[in-house]
């Protein structure tokens, strides 16, 4: 086996009927019912325009500033997939540019999530695949490899395994583990739900505060006399 050069297949995934539904809610809201302790981090920055990220992980471990194996990963990956890929969050080369971009949306990724730079910004917001990076340079890739496709990273402390799914919105970038998902997508739904109703109070006059001052007294707060 030779580690750090190689290539595995991904036996498992999160289907694509529940990607689909998570897409739906906040990312925020994912993240508090898994207790808020997963995160990738604020140096993962917003390239495209609009719209969310929702897909099954494709995992890259690559050289910094080196973009052989998410070239291949690119070719390897299914529609619906995102390219995750750990670069040592170095900046001093992109990964990715207009070119490479272009051929993912050809080839029907659903985004990616790059632990290191891209470039020609300007195109990542034109042609608005989701994309999340660390940063931007002008300076251009390596293409002499090592590199992993299909192993576990981390990001900031976020693991991701190949076939987790892997979500983004305005508020950051989040990984699920994909033998939890459907857990975590019931308790979201009941989180959603639940601030619905809540907005709905607010809207009403009608919220309850109290929870607020009885926090309060219980953490031992002086109050006015």
């Amino acid at each position: 086996m030779s580690v750090g050069f190689r290539i595995l297949n991904r036996d498992r995934a999160v289907p694509a009927d529940l990607v689909a539904r998570f897409a739906r809610l906040p990312v925020a809201n994912v993240s508090d019912s898994m207790h808020r302790m997963t995160a990738g981090g604020d140096r993962l920055r917003k390239m495209h325009r609009d719209g969310v990220l929702a897909g099954v992980a494709v995992t890259v471990k690559t050289r910094p500033g080196d973009n052989l194996m998410l070239h291949k990963a690119i070719d390897l990956a299914q529609p619906g997939d995102v390219i995750v890929v750990d670069a040592g969050g170095e900046l001093t080369n992109a990964l990715m540019g207009e070119l490479m971009l272009a051929y993912a949306i050809r080839r029907g990724v659903a985004g990616f999530v790059l632990n290191g730079a891209i470039r020609d910004a300007d195109q990542f917001l034109a042609m608005n695949l989701p994309v999340f990076a660390a940063g931007i340079t002008h300076r251009g890739p390596y293409k002499d490899g090592p590199g992993e496709i299909n192993v576990p990273i981390a990001i900031d402390g976020m693991v991701i395994h190949p076939g987790d799914l892997v979500l983004g919105d305005s508020d950051g970038v989040l990984a699920v583990p994909r033998a939890v998902a459907q857990e975590v997508y019931e308790k979201t739904v009941a989180k959603q739900d639940a601030e619905v109703k809540q907005m709905a109070a607010i809207e009403a006059g009608t919220n309850d505060r109290s929870w607020v001052d009885a926090a309060l007294k219980r953490l031992g707060c002086e109050f006015p006399a």
